[in-house]
C-alpha cells in the first residue's frame, strides 16, 4: 500500500516504519515481485522502490471522483480521532489510485477538505473521542460528570451506543441509567470520563440518534421572535438566521423574524449582539434582555 501510495521510497525508511531489519525489507520486496506486482528497485542517494506507474490494484466500478470523495471524509475523521486504524484505511484507498491518476488525484483534494477539529479544545476532545469509541467498542459502561445547558452539574452512568458530529460539536448518544432513557450528551460538557469494566449488551430498541428527537422542541416553548438589527452585523446575523427569516430595509438595517425557543442560551445570542439589535417582540423577552443588560452595567460601575 505504501509502494501504491508514495513516488518512491527507500529500503531504510520501510525498515524504520514497520520496525524490520533491511534483510527483511528486501525479502519481502522480492514476495510482493514474485506475486505479480511490478516493483522497481533503484540505486543512489535518491534510489529507492516504486511500482510502475502504470499499475493500479482492481477498484472494481469506483470512478476517480468517488474514491476521492472517500478520501477527504475519512482525512475529515482522522483530523478529529486520529486513529491509525483511519490512517491505513487511507493508505488502503489511496492505494486504488493508479499513479498515472495521481496528480489528478491531488487537484481535487485541493478542491474539498473537510476538518471537523473543534477551534478550541482539539486535544482534549480528541482524547475524550478516543475512550469514548473504545468504551462502545468493547460495550463497556462509562461514567462521567455532565453539566446541563442550565448549568445544572451531575454525576451520570451510561451505555455509550454512538458518536455524533453535528453542527459545531461532538455528542456522545447512549443509554443514562439515571434518567432510564436514551439521551444525548454534548462532548464538552462532559468531565472525568471513566470506562468501567462493567459491560453491558446492547439494546434492541436503540435507535438512531438522529430519530430521537434531535433538535425537536417542545412547542409550548417557542416563541415568534422580531428583532430589528443594524447592517453593522449583517455577517453575524446571516451566520445564525436564514435568508427567508431576514427583511432587509432600505438604509440597510435588517427586520428578523424567526420561530425559537425561549431558553436561556438565546438571551446569550441576544446579548452578543450588544446595541445593535433590538427586540420589537416578544415584550417579555426584552425586559428580560434590558434586565440582564442593567446587571451587566452594575457590575462595572
Amino acid at each position: 500500500m505504501l509502494l501504491l501510495n508514495r513516488r518512491r521510497i527507500s529500503a531504510k525508511e520501510l525498515s524504520e516504519r514497520f520496525e524490520v531489519s533491511l534483510r527483511t525489507v528486501y525479502r519481502d520486496v522480492e514476495a510482493i515481485n514474485q506475486a505479480g506486482i511490478p516493483v522497481v528497485s533503484f540505486a543512489g542517494l535518491s534510489g529507492g522502490y516504486e511500482i510502475m506507474d502504470q499499475y493500479r490494484l482492481e477498484r472494481q466500478f469506483l470512478s476517480l471522483e468517488e474514491l476521492q470523495s472517500i478520501i477527504v471524509g475519512l482525512k475529515g475523521i482522522r483530523s478529529t480521532v486520529g486513529d491509525q486504524e483511519i490512517g491505513n484505511l487511507l493508505d488502503k484507498v489511496g492505494a486504488l489510485v493508479a499513479k498515472s491518476e495521481q496528480n489528478t488525484a491531488a487537484r481535487l483534494d485541493d478542491q474539498l477538505i473537510i476538518d471537523m477539529n473543534p477551534w478550541r479544545r482539539g486535544s482534549e476532545d480528541k482524547e475524550k473521542l478516543n475512550t469514548l469509541r473504545c468504551a462502545i467498542k468493547d460495550s463497556k459502561m462509562i461514567s462521567f460528570q455532565y453539566i446541563s445547558s442550565q448549568s445544572e452539574q451531575s454525576v451520570r452512568s451510561a451505555e455509550p451506543m454512538s458518536i455524533v458530529a453535528k453542527g459545531f460539536g461532538w455528542y456522545l448518544y447512549g443509554y443514562c441509567l439515571l434518567r432510564q432513557d436514551f439521551r444525548i450528551f454534548r462532548l464538552n460538557r462532559m468531565k472525568e470520563i471513566e470506562v468501567l469494566s462493567e459491560t453491558f449488551e446492547r439494546r434492541t430498541e436503540t435507535k438512531e440518534p438522529f430519530q430521537h428527537g434531535w433538535g425537536q422542541r417542545d412547542p409550548s416553548t417557542l416563541i415568534t421572535l422580531v428583532l430589528h438589527a443594524q447592517q453593522s452585523i449583517q455577517a453575524q446575523i446571516e451566520d445564525y438566521f436564514q435568508q427567508k427569516q431576514i427583511a432587509y430595509q432600505n438604509d440597510g438595517s435588517m427586520i428578523i423574524t424567526a420561530t425559537q425557543p425561549d431558553e436561556p442560551w438565546l438571551h446569550s445570542l441576544l446579548l452578543g449582539y450588544g446595541p445593535s439589535v433590538r427586540i420589537i417582540e416578544p415584550a417579555h423577552l426584552a425586559a428580560a434582555i434590558k434586565e440582564k443588560a442593567e446587571k451587566i452595567v452594575q457590575l462595572y460601575s
